[in-house]
């Protein structure tokens, strides 16, 4: 029996999956940039979207999104590992760069396993609708 006062989530959708892509990276870009104090406002940003039932269902964009900053560190960090020192005819200097490899490995795999992970809950979902499994049932 379900309980009272609780929604069911509705179906999931790309554009809710997007609206999660969004939380999830501006909540790993604030992790990045802020540390404690964007964990608390990312625990803030999710719990603001999950109470919303049409949103629920989609979640996994969150970790597509946290994927995303990630990515981008990697790129960032494209040069390194190591002392990259650059001249030109007015300038020079040197910049040291972090290894990109583990940022890149773990974002591919959220962005991944986020895209896969919606992808397979649709077909789940649409295949339960076309079966006639998805729907209100009546109390017996």
């Amino acid at each position: 029996m379900a309980r009272e006062g609780r929604t069911r989530p509705g179906p999931p959708t790309w554009s809710a999956f997007c609206v999660w892509v969004l939380v999830g990276a501006v909540s790993c870009f604030l992790a990045l940039v802020l540390g404690t104090i964007g964990l608390a406002l990312t625990v803030v940003f999710v719990v603001l979207a999950a109470s919303r039932p049409t949103l629920r269902s989609s979640a996994w964009g969150v970790a597509t999104g946290a994927g995303l900053p990630l990515l981008y560190v990697a790129w960032v960090q494209r040069k390194g590992p190591g002392t990259f020192c650059w001249s030109t005819a007015s300038a020079s200097g040197c910049d040291q760069y972090a290894n990109p490899w583990p940022w890149l490995v773990v974002g591919l795999v959220l962005l991944s396993a986020g895209v896969v992970a919606q992808a397979r809950r649709m077909r789940s979902t649409s295949a339960s609708v076309g079966s006639g499994d998805a729907g209100p049932r009546s109390p017996a």
